[in-house]
């Protein structure tokens, strides 16, 4: 079994979004903004290829198909797609089987499909792409506050395809041992654990963002249910400590990973680390 990570582009979001409640001149010392107060952040996704058959793709990065008006709000920029950093690893579109989508906002899911033409069309043609039924009606179904984050583009085509698959029906690659639920960010957000090597990687999609993330109060703006975060965090970090896993940071553009440990402060970086490196 192998595991490594996909760095699929950088985008910026402004600051004071992702650190929520948080004042700059905190916040500014750990990820520091541009002239426009926009941050850059990572869309770095996870291979598992299990040995036996199958190659999981967790998220997809925010794709290439939007116009030029749509990538210019995000500031999409860096020398990596998601399908150059696969072809560097000798992996080719049609090589996935499976596609875990932690959720389905568009920095997430938007590489899910891509557009053939005037057709917009699944990007792993082999692949059993995966959400879970409440996700998927909640972002069917969206609520104002994140219609913007769940494009139809980026996901009906998915269903259309016959190719979409729920968790809860069975069938994920059994190199993903565990899913955490959570609900503060979007409804039913799914957090992978990957037993390797005698570890466990926690891939932390947006519970954490980033290692600036880990203080419990640091919460993004962009979080449905903030207090509901809070209590997420506390119980991810907790068992994250107790259990010593490595945490895979999704939008950290500095720092790929790390595990953590119980300080006077709260639970706090150990040792940063990239999954390579194990």
């Amino acid at each position: 079994m192998t595991v490594q990570s996909i760095d699929t582009g950088l985008f910026k979001l402004d600051g004071g979004a992702m650190f929520g409640v948080v004042p700059r001149p905190i916040w500014e010392k750990l990820v520091p903004p541009d002239a426009r107060n926009l941050c850059t952040w990572a869309m770095r996704c996870l291979l598992i290829d299990d040995g036996a058959g199958r190659l999981t793709l967790v998220d997809t990065g925010i794709g290439t198909k939007q116009d030029a008006k749509f990538f210019g709000h995000y500031d999409l920029h860096g020398d990596e797609t998601l399908e150059t950093s696969l072809q560097k690893r000798g992996v080719g579109l049609a090589d996935i089987t499976d596609v875990f989508l932690t959720h389905l906002h568009f920095d997430h899911v938007g590489g899910a499909v891509r557009r053939d033409g005037e057709r917009l069309t699944a990007t792993f043609a082999n692949a059993t792409y995966w959400t879970n039924r409440r996700h998927w009606q909640w972002a069917t179904e969206p609520n104002a506050r994140e219609k913007a984050s769940f494009l139809k583009e980026n996901i009906l085509p998915l269903h259309e395809s016959g190719q979409l698959r729920y968790v809860e029906d069975g069938g994920l690659s059994p190199a993903i041992s565990e899913v955490i639920y959570v609900d503060g960010h979007t409804d039913q957000m799914m957090l992978p654990l990957v037993p390797y090597k005698g570890h466990t990687l926690a891939y932390c999609a947006d519970l954490l963002p980033s290692y600036a993330h880990l203080p419990l109060p640091y919460v993004m703006g962009y979080d449905t249910r903030p207090l509901l975060t809070l209590d997420e965090k506390a119980a991810f970090l907790e068992r994250a400590a107790a259990e010593n896993w490595i945490l895979v940071f999704e939008h950290d553009a500095q720092h790929e990973a790390c595990t953590v440990q119980r300080t006077e402060r709260g639970v706090r970086p150990a040792e940063f680390l990239k999954i390579n490196e194990l």
